[in-house]
C-alpha cells in the first residue's frame, strides 16, 4: 500500500483507495491510504512548525533541492509517464510531456529561488529610506485535480517552496499514483520534515479540513466551478488568501482565409487530444460561412482516422476518459444537445473494450453541428471529447460568439490575416489568445489563467506565481 506522508514520515491511513486504470478496468494500479480530517491536522501542524526555519533557509538550498527534484522527474519521464498514462488514461506521449514540463517547472522554479527580487527607493522624507520585499504566506494547502496529475501539482508545489512556505498537498482522489510519486522524490530531495505533505483523501474530509483550519494561511485550488465557490466561501470566511482556476468553455474561430490544414489540426488538437480532459480544451468550434462546408469535411475524414485505444499502446491517438461517471456525463451531453436541436455528425458512442478487448472507459469523438449559443453544450464544460460547431457570418459575428461564455481561460483562431489576429489578441475575453495554435499547450514559464468564470486571483507559473505566494512588506530606515 502506497502511504501518506507527514511530518517527515510515511503513514497509513483509516481507509484505503483503489486506484484502477481506464484503459483496462482489470488492472490496479495499487492501493493508497485515505487520510481523515485528524491526518490533515496532524499534516498541517507539521507544516506550521516547520515553517519558522524554512521561511529563512537560503536560496541556494531551496535551488538546490527544487533543481534535484526537476532533475530526477526529468531522468525518470519514461517511467512516469507509464505511470501517468496508466491511471489516467492520456497518450503515452502526453503523458511523457507532462511529465516532462513538471520536471522543467520545478528546474524552473530552482532559478526564481535564486531571484527574489525587491526594490529599494528614497522616500519623500528626507534622510528616510523604503525597501519593498515578498515574504512567504505561512502554510499553503494544495488541492488539485485528476486531469493532470503530475503537472498541475508541480506548478503548485515548486514555487510554493521556492519562496519559503510550507505545503500539505491533496492530489485528486481518482489518481493518486502521480502524486504519490512526486511525492516520493521530495522526500528524499533534502527537504525539512514538515515543510512538505501528502494527504491523500476525500475532499469532505481531507479537503474541508485545510479550507477551515486557521493555521493554513493560503488555498490554491483547481477543479470544478462548483467547488470552487465553496473554496472561495470558506476561505472568505476566515480571511485566508485563495487562488482558484476552474472551468473553460474554450472557442476556436475559423475564419475564410484559414489554411484548412492548419485549422483541422487546431480544431482536433484542441477538441479531442487528452479525450478532451483538460480545462484548456477548445469544445467549441465557431467557422465562418466561406469555409464552414470545406472544414467540415476535412474535420470529419481526420476524426474517421482518430485511433481511440488502449492510453499506453503506441498509435493510439485518444485513450479512455478517467471514470465510469464522466463517461455518463459526456454520453449525457451528446444526447442533450441532440434534444436541443444539435445534429451529431459523428462519433459520441461508448465503448466497451479496446482493440485487443480490454474492458475500459472509451468513447468515440463527438462532433455535433447546427448548435446555437443558448445551448447547453456550448454554455456548460463537459471535458470530455465532445466538440460542437457553430456557424458565423464573419468575423465580427465570431468574435461576438466566441465571447458570449460565462468563462474566459483560452481562446484561438485560425486566420491568415494580421489584421484579425492582432484584433482578436486585444478583443478575445480570455487570459490566454491561441492565433494558428491549439488552445491547450501553454509554456512553463509564462503565466497561466483566466478570466470571467474560469479564475480568480494570481496567475499560476512564470515570475508572475510570486503574486499568490508571497506578501509584500514595506520597510522604513532614517538614517
Amino acid at each position: 500500500m502506497f502511504r501518506n506522508f507527514i511530518g517527515g514520515a510515511w503513514l497509513e491511513g483509516p481507509g484505503v483507495a483503489r486506484n484502477i486504470n481506464p484503459s483496462d478496468t482489470r488492472d490496479l494500479v495499487g492501493e493508497y491510504a485515505q487520510a481523515d480530517a485528524d491526518q490533515a491536522r496532524q499534516a498541517i501542524a507539521a507544516a506550521e512548525v516547520a515553517f519558522p526555519a524554512w521561511s529563512l533557509s537560503t536560496p541556494q538550498q531551496r535551488f538546490d533541492i527544487l533543481d534535484a527534484v526537476g532533475a530526477e522527474v526529468l531522468a525518470r519521464r519514461a517511467e512516469l509517464g507509464d505511470l501517468l498514462a496508466r491511471e489516467e488514461g492520456k497518450t503515452l506521449p502526453e503523458a511523457i510531456g507532462e511529465v516532462v514540463r513538471a520536471g522543467n517547472i520545478f528546474k524552473y522554479f530552482a532559478g526564481e529561488a535564486l531571484r527574489p527580487g525587491g526594490e529599494a527607493m528614497p522616500s519623500v522624507r528626507p534622510g528616510v529610506g523604503v525597501e519593498i520585499t515578498r515574504e512567504p504566506l505561512g502554510v499553503v494547502g494544495i488541492i488539485t485535480p485528476w486531469n493532470f496529475p503530475i503537472a498541475i501539482p508541480a506548478w503548485k508545489i515548486a514555487p510554493a517552496l521556492a519562496y519559503g512556505n510550507c505545503v500539505v498537498f491533496k492530489p485528486a482522489e481518482l489518481v493518486p499514483g502521480s502524486a504519490w510519486a512526486l511525492a516520493e522524490i521530495l522526500s528524499r530531495s533534502g527537504l525539512p520534515q514538515g515543510v512538505f505533505n501528502l494527504v491523500m483523501g476525500r475532499g469532505q474530509e481531507v479537503g474541508a479540513t485545510l479550507l477551515e483550519d486557521p493555521r493554513v494561511a493560503a488555498i490554491t485550488f483547481t477543479g470544478s466551478v462548483a467547488t470552487g465557490q465553496k473554496v472561495a466561501a470558506a476561505c472568505v470566511a476566515r480571511m485566508a488568501k485563495f487562488q482558484l482556476e476552474m472551468g473553460g468553455k474554450n472557442p476556436m474561430i475559423v475564419l475564410d482565409d484559414a489554411d484548412l490544414d492548419v485549422a483541422v489540426n487546431c480544431a482536433v488538437n484542441s477538441g479531442f487530444f487528452s479525450t478532451g480532459q483538460r480545462c484548456t480544451a477548445s469544445s467549441r468550434l465557431i467557422v465562418t460561412d466561406g469555409i464552414h462546408d470545406r472544414f467540415m469535411l476535412a474535420m470529419v475524414e481526420r476524426m474517421k482516422s482518430l485511433t481511440v485505444d488502449d492510453a499506453r499502446k503506441p498509435g493510439t491517438d485518444i485513450g479512455p476518459v478517467v471514470d465510469q461517471t464522466q463517461l455518463e456525463r459526456d454520453r449525457a451531453y451528446v444526447d442533450l444537445a441532440q434534444a436541443e436541436g444539435g445534429r451529431l455528425v459523428l462519433g459520441g458512442e461508448a465503448i466497451a473494450h479496446s482493440v485487443d478487448g480490454q474492458p475500459g472507459f472509451y468513447m468515440s469523438p463527438a462532433l455535433i453541428t447546427d448548435s446555437t449559443p443558448g445551448m447547453r453544450i456550448n454554455r456548460e464544460e463537459v471535458f470530455g471529447p465532445v466538440v460542437s460547431v457553430q456557424r458565423a457570418r464573419d468575423y465580427e459575428h465570431a468574435l461576438a460568439l466566441a465571447n458570449d461564455t460565462p468563462f474566459g481561460l483560452a481562446s484561438g483562431i485560425a486566420t491568415t490575416s494580421l489584421k484579425y489576429a492582432t484584433h482578436f489578441k486585444r478583443h478575445a475575453q480570455a487570459g490566454m489568445v491561441m492565433v494558428n495554435l491549439p488552445t491547450a499547450g501553454v509554456d512553463y514559464h509564462v503565466p497561466f489563467g483566466g478570466r470571467k468564470g474560469s479564475s480568480w486571483g494570481a496567475r499560476e507559473q512564470g515570475r508572475h506565481a510570486a503574486e499568490f505566494y508571497t506578501t509584500l512588506k514595506t520597510s522604513y530606515t532614517h538614517a
